[in-house]
């Protein structure tokens, strides 16, 4: 029998070769973590469109070069990254930095951290408590996926999050995850631990130089305790040539509730991936996702929806608004297990092209093995509404201004709905991302 033996691209044997260099700075349970990651990497290689979950995101095609890898980043890198920081609107009341994937505890708001939460470095705790590497390794949607292998087989740093069970966390973490101004390939990883009966928040808001095709990977994994509240906001505003690969794992546990919603309007190529599933009955989850692309843009946003339980609920909501020459890809899966009767799943993909220019590929798909449900999905894709555009214009609203107003309440609708807690830092998002895309429109000019 003859061995095949792949052709590597210039991206997989540098990253190869990245590995093999460092291979021997990490161990225990990170050192296991990196080693599965990498193997997994190894006999794949990166994905390109003959896998039908990369079908419209070719990595293999589009990463035609690995960057160097992220350093622990020097004095002047924190100082010029404090900088860039303390300009940004705070988001909720304690401040977590990452800089070019290492915590930077020098420019976050330790002292401020609600009571009933603690926050490790991720190696740290690793030592401290490696029991945790199983939670690590994945699940069953991303054990087997290829950014997952890939963050984990290039892992240096990232944090533990324990949300204590009962806490009530009044206010959102706010976690800012920036690039410092080198050309390099920056890994995160965010474990997320919510006690039982807790109610949290966290906020990412990842940001990078414009003018510089760097590339992130970034993982959270958040395991939502019975009875918990979780919402997590997410916005990606990289820079203009980045590319991004992120992925959020979320395990929900019995009468749990989480919310989640993400806000794209960076990077030159990005994919967001999201795998959620139920581990008690009675939960639920709602995804929100707003995509606005202009210019060559891509984003790619995919995720899979396990009912493996009875008894629980999903609503899936994504909203795209495509300019220019731009590429929106949304793949979404609804899976129901033939012992999660009674579950009530619909997912909903909606575009607006403000040109003729733009593409969309929309995949939504239901797997149902159960006969008691109540699932549907969906997707539409068109212009702005002429009727609506002229009842404004013909009431003196320039028709910028009126193409500003019908998007915005477009998105609004995935925005507003998000944060049914008691968490008073939701509004400060909300109100943050409907900025973000009152900006995108004006800057469309």
């Amino acid at each position: 029998m003859n061995a095949v033996t792949p052709i590597r691209t210039p991206a997989e044997q540098a990253l190869i070769g990245a590995f093999a260099a460092t291979r021997e700075q990490s161990s225990g349970a990170l050192g296991e973590l990196r080693e599965r990651g990498f193997a997994q990497f190894e006999a794949d290689g990166l994905p390109h469109r003959r896998v039908e979950e990369w079908k419209y995101t070719d990595l293999r095609a589009s990463m035609r070069e690995a960057k160097p890898l992220a350093g622990a980043p020097a004095a002047a890198e924190l100082l010029a990254a404090k900088n860039k920081v303390d300009a940004m609107p705070r988001i909720g009341g304690a401040r977590i930095v990452l800089v070019d994937g290492f915590y930077a505890p020098e420019l976050s708001d330790g002292s401020r951290l609600p009571e009933g939460v603690a926050i490790t470095p991720l190696a740290e705790a690793l030592v401290l408590r490696p029991e945790l590497a199983a939670r690590l390794t994945g699940g069953k949607g991303t054990a087997t996926n290829a950014a997952f292998a890939l963050n984990g087989a290039f892992l240096t740093d990232g944090l533990v999050i324990d949300i204590a069970a009962g806490a009530d966390v009044g206010h959102v973490l706010d976690l800012v995850s920036i690039v410092s101004s080198a050309a390099q390939f920056v890994t995160s990883r965010v474990l997320v631990l919510v006690g039982q009966g807790a109610s949290a928040g966290l906020v990412e808001t990842h940001v990078g130089p414009a003018g510089i095709d760097y590339q992130k990977n970034s993982v959270v994994q958040a395991f939502i305790g019975d009875g918990a509240t979780f919402e997590h906001g997410r916005r990606q505003i990289e820079g203009d040539k980045a590319m991004h690969l992120a992925t959020l794992e979320a395990v929900i546990g019995a009468n749990a509730h989480f919310d989640t919603l993400t806000l794209t309007t960076g990077a030159a190529l990005s994919r967001n991936q999201l795998f959620v599933s139920f581990s008690g009955e009675h939960a639920k989850a709602t995804l929100r996702g707003v995509t606005m692309l202009r210019g060559k843009q891509h984003a790619d946003t995919t995720l899979v929806m396990d009912h493996g339980v009875p008894h629980c609920d999903s609503r899936e909501l994504f909203k795209h608004v495509l300019d220019d020459e731009a590429h929106g890809v949304f793949q979404g899966r609804i899976n129901v297990a033939k012992e999660a009767q009674k579950t009530d799943g619909r997912m909903m993909s909606q575009t607006i092209m403000l040109k003729d220019g733009p593409s969309m590929d929309n995949k939504p798909e239901l797997e149902i093995f159960a006969d008691d449900v109540q699932c549907a999905h969906g997707c539409t894709c068109g212009e702005l509404d002429e009727d609506l555009m002229f009842y404004l214009m013909a009431r003196g609203i320039p028709r910028a201004e009126t193409e500003r107003l019908l998007v915005e309440a477009f998105a609004r609708e995935a925005i507003e709905d998000f944060g049914d807690g008691p968490l008073a830092a939701v509004e400060e998002l909300r109100e943050a991302m409907l900025g973000t895309v009152g900006d995108w429109m004006r800057a469309r000019g």
